[in-house]
């Protein structure tokens, strides 16, 4: 893992969630409005490595 303290994971999972309107733009999908378990599992993993 890139961000391996819950300091820096939980940074990132912050940075990764307010930057998911653009993963999802990039693949042409919208994004969940009310979220979905598949958006949390993306910003989990996302969060292991998202600077």
């Amino acid at each position: 893992w890139e961000n391996n303290t819950l300091a820096a994971f939980l940074e990132a999972l912050a940075a990764w969630v307010h930057d998911s309107p653009g993963f999802y733009r990039n693949f042409g999908k919208e994004l969940p409005a009310d979220g979905d378990w598949t958006f949390i599992a993306r910003a989990l993993q996302a969060a292991t490595v998202y600077e």
